[in-house]
């Protein structure tokens, strides 16, 4: 009676295994499974089979050690079936199963024309190279912003060795698993990434921030600052404390500086800068340098209707009112000075909250103006005497360097023969 009732149990069981699906899996196919057992060597997978996979030693070496270490007992996991035909070796892959996730991540994003920013680790002849999970993707020289058709090879590979390191916004353009190509470009998606940055950046920002930034352009009227996606405009008048004729004076292309948020409009996406909100202001500490009567040196910057204006210092400007040019009387400034002409001058007035300076030409006396000159032609003088002594490197005489040059031809040709 007992042994019928085991045959029984043996059908009912028998009888539910057949149920099961059974059908043998297909090279590179992809499974789910549980890890039901990990070893030194490999790892066992069951995959609702007659017979489990195992992920071998070589697959599991090419997932990094995190990876590894991570997995535990229980673990459901993605597989790719590697071979089927041997009855007693169901060998799966957990890596080739992760690739392919990465080439349908692509896949969909090429479909979707996403930007995505992805990291330059190395380069080629070509173009630059792009890991994206656990593939290789490639940017072409052609699809990179900064290197144009024209340009040499020796400048196109420093452009692309600096490139190294740099993130960049990229769209995928291309992909192809059976020749394991996958293509992205910078140029097509760098447009949409500075609007959104842009964007982002304007939705965060607020006046009196001071941000870090890169000068990516030079104006007549003052110099452009990449913030990050988003360029602000610092006006020439912001610049500096002093008198700024062109911007070139004070920065250059591709300095990093501090900047000081004047003013946003969101709406029309425009962001004003300063940057000499950040230096130290001259006139706060004008009084510690300055007196009443003090006599100074001035330089004429501006000549306007009622008088002129000249700098004792970069940053500091006073008026020379028309009625200090001179004791007698002056129709136009023009009749006792000019632009960048030099003065010996007093102080008349000092207003620092108002950031104001008087300056008199007239209240000098004949004797200081004497002595004043005097001292000035010497310091000239010696100027110019030193300048003399330095060489010029940028004006060697010609005639010499031929003569040098004729000499070691006649010394060769004598060699020679």
């Amino acid at each position: 009676m007992t042994d019928e009732k085991t045959d029984e149990k043996i059908d009912s069981l028998q009888e539910l295994l057949d149920q099961h699906d059974y059908t043998l899996p297909k090279v590179g196919e992809i499974r789910k499974g549980i890890i039901v057992a990990i070893n030194d060597q490999d790892i066992i997978v069951d995959l609702g089979l007659k017979q489990d996979g195992i992920v071998p030693p070589a697959d599991l070496a090419k997932l990094d050690p995190e990876e590894r270490d991570s997995f535990k007992v229980n673990d459901e996991v993605d597989v790719y079936v590697l071979n089927a035909s041997e009855p007693d070796s169901l060998k799966v892959s957990i890596n080739l199963a992760r690739l392919n996730q990465d080439w349908i991540e692509a896949e969909k994003l090429m479909a979707s024309g996403e930007v995505i920013e992805g990291e330059v680790i190395g380069y080629n002849k070509g173009g630059a190279i792009i890991p994206f999970g656990r593939l290789r993707g490639f940017v072409p020289a052609s699809h990179l912003k900064d290197l144009t058709p024209g340009m040499g090879d020796r400048k196109r590979q420093q452009r692309l060795a600096k490139l190294r390191g740099e993130k960049l916004p990229l769209k995928i353009i291309e992909v192809d698993r059976r020749r394991r190509r996958l293509v992205f470009s910078q140029r097509e998606a760098q447009k949409e990434w500075e609007e959104a940055q842009k964007k982002a950046l304007l939705e965060n920002l607020e006046e009196g921030a001071v941000l870090t930034g890169r000068i990516s352009g030079l104006r007549d009227f003052g110099i452009f600052v990449d913030l990050g996606g988003a360029d602000g405009l610092v006006h020439i008048s912001e610049l500096a404390w002093h008198r700024v004729d062109h911007p070139r004076e004070v920065v250059r292309v591709g300095d990093e500086i501090e900047v000081y948020v004047l003013k946003l409009d969101r709406e029309a996406q425009r962001i004003s800068l300063s940057r000499k909100r950040l230096l130290p202001n001259p006139w706060k500490t004008v009084e510690e340098r300055y007196s009443l009567h003090q006599l100074v040196e001035g330089t004429i910057t501006r000549i306007v209707d009622y008088g002129a204006f000249a700098e004792v210092e970069p940053g500091i400007e006073g008026l020379l009112h028309i009625s200090q040019l001179s004791r007698s009387a002056v129709q136009t400034p023009h009749e006792v000075v000019n632009e960048n002409e030099v003065h010996l001058l007093r102080v008349v007035s000092i207003d620092p909250k108002r950031q104001r300076m008087g300056l008199s030409l007239k209240s000098v006396t004949t004797t200081e103006q004497i002595e004043w000159m005097a001292q000035r032609e010497l310091v000239l003088q010696e100027e110019a005497e030193a300048k003399a002594e330095t060489p010029d490197v940028d004006a060697i005489d010609t005639a010499a360097v031929a003569e040098a040059e004729t000499a070691v031809a006649n010394s060769a040709t004598s060699e020679e023969e």
